[in-house]
């Protein structure tokens, strides 16, 4: 199929019926669903860019082994110019989304790529685990799919160890093996995307331990594969709100859910490990998974550098921006967002050639990203609320512009400072509170402190990491201590 058009991505919804469960009533149709109709629409759209001649060829490329075009999310970078073709799609669908849609298809896309190009890791353990994500990539590249992943517990007990929970499989974990393949049960969250996605794949976090072995899994099935539920969260728009009175929450929301295996069939091919305590606490960091920070990373910039600009046009709408407080906190957000635009060419620019000929950006520069973005990200909403003050609370709907007897108030009470009438000015706010304010905006802060997961416990491992590396290339300490001693046991005196 190579790159699938949007309406071949809404027919694969509509062909496939899934088992999701919505404010407790089972969904039947996902395409026409309130609740998903409109993201769905955006996700189509970005599939329809790839065939669009103004994005086509920045966006996708041939494929050397199939001569058939796909996205570039299934470039294996071998030099700095694939890695700027990667960007050029990461960025082409973050600004189509104001960098609001963080798991979008080329997210995973990456993701599955990075582990077909470090098979090896895989071939260490059994052959098959080797071929089987070598094969998944071609399969997901091939069709061009759309994945969602479950990677952490729920959240019940954790001080306790999967195998040590009350219920042996409140964890997901495997049951028994058949000749078809394993059976699993249990849950996964957070499957972002969930119940538009196509397929759904599974791999570990490290944090195994003695007896935990039945939980290491790491698999890929289709989303309507028997056995599969996907229980939504509470929606954070009815899918009915119109889009002037919410113009982010009525396109954008990525529905999250828990995935419930109720004794799910994974064929031994869609396996990729199983069984292993070494295998399940190294795969995350041995096997290119942390690449897609990549996409995130361009992704989080276009995120933050919306909202610096809607601060900035708030401010500016009301005549706020000349006073110096103002311009302070306008001043920080900018400067975060260069801060983080020039860590990002850092990460591209010293990018190096790993063991298996591929091209990786710093990781040091994007793991600082990561660092830096579940604080910057919060902040920035902070400073819109801030700016926006009350303003942001009283905005009138779209239905109140349209009624005559209250018109003329609203022209004279909701306007901006000179040249800003009241259409305008409340269509921003609107706008700004969506982001800053309703619980769209709020999953959207949420969302970016636990990106990457529990924000002290990434910066703690991240120093460790540093101190592997580097400890040994402090030489400035050694040489300042040097030029300060002429001899030993020299006396404090002289």
């Amino acid at each position: 199929m190579a790159i699938r058009t949007g309406k071949d991505y809404m027919d694969g919804l509509k062909s496939r019926p899934r088992e999701v469960w919505l404010e407790g009533r089972r969904v039947t149709d996902i395409v026409n669903e309130p609740n998903f109709r409109q993201p769905i629409k955006e996700i189509a759209r970005l599939y329809d860019m790839q065939h669009d001649p103004k994005h086509q060829d920045k966006i996708t490329g041939i494929c050397e082994e199939t001569g058939e075009r796909v996205s570039n999310a299934f470039i294996v970078p071998k030099s700095y110019e694939d890695l700027m073709k990667r960007r050029a799609l990461y960025e082409t669908w973050a600004e189509a989304t104001f960098g609001l849609m963080g798991r979008s298809p080329d997210f995973l896309n990456v993701t599955v790529t990075s582990m077909a190009s470090n098979y090896k890791f895989f071939e260490k353990y059994n052959a098959s685990w080797a071929e089987n994500i070598v094969n998944y990539y071609k399969h997901v590249r091939d069709n061009d799919l759309f994945l969602t992943h479950a990677l952490i517990n729920p959240q019940n007990d954790r001080s306790k160890a999967a195998h040590e929970q009350k219920d042996m499989f409140t964890h997901l974990g495997a049951v028994e093996e058949t000749s078809e393949g394993i059976i699993v049960r249990g849950a996964k969250m957070l499957a972002t995307f969930a119940p538009i996605t196509d397929e759904v794949i599974i791999y570990p976090f490290p944090g195994f331990k003695p007896g935990d072995e039945r939980y290491v899994l790491s698999f890929a099935i289709p989303i309507d594969t028997p056995g599969l539920r996907i229980v939504c969260r509470e929606p954070v728009q009815s899918g009915k709100r119109p889009i002037f009175d919410h113009p982010l929450a009525s396109r954008f929301e990525e529905m999250d859910a828990v995935l419930v295996f109720n004794d799910v069939l994974v064929p031994w091919n869609r396996i990729f490990a199983y069984n292993n305590l070494e295998a399940g606490n190294t795969v995350y960091a041995q096997t290119g998974l942390s690449q897609n920070t990549h996409q995130n990373g361009v992704r989080g910039l276009t995120k933050l550098r919306f909202a610096q600009q809607v601060a900035s046009r708030v401010a500016d709408a009301i005549g706020v921006d000349g006073f110096l407080n103002v311009q302070t906190q306008l001043g920080e957000l900018v400067q975060s967002v260069e801060t983080i635009r020039a860590l990002l060419r850092t990460a591209e620019n010293e990018y190096a050639i790993n063991e298996n000929g591929e091209a990786v950006p710093s990781f040091t520069s994007l793991e600082t990203i990561r660092g830096i973005l579940p604080k910057a990200y919060p902040r920035a909403i902070e400073i819109i609320q801030t700016i926006g003050a009350g303003g942001l609370l009283l905005s009138p709907t779209g239905y109140d512009f349209e009624n005559t007897e209250l018109r003329e108030d609203i022209d004279k009470y909701y306007g901006g400072r000179e040249g800003v009438d009241a259409y305008d000015r409340v269509r921003l706010f609107k706008l700004a509170w969506d982001l800053s304010g309703e619980a769209f905006g709020q999953r959207l802060v949420q969302y970016e402190r636990y990106y990457s997961g529990d924000p002290v416990r990434k910066l703690g491992m991240f120093y460790s990491n540093y101190k592997k590396k580097h400890f040994d290339s402090l030489t400035m300490v050694d040489r300042a201590l040097e030029q300060n001693e002429t001899k030993k046991n020299v006396s404090l005196n002289k």
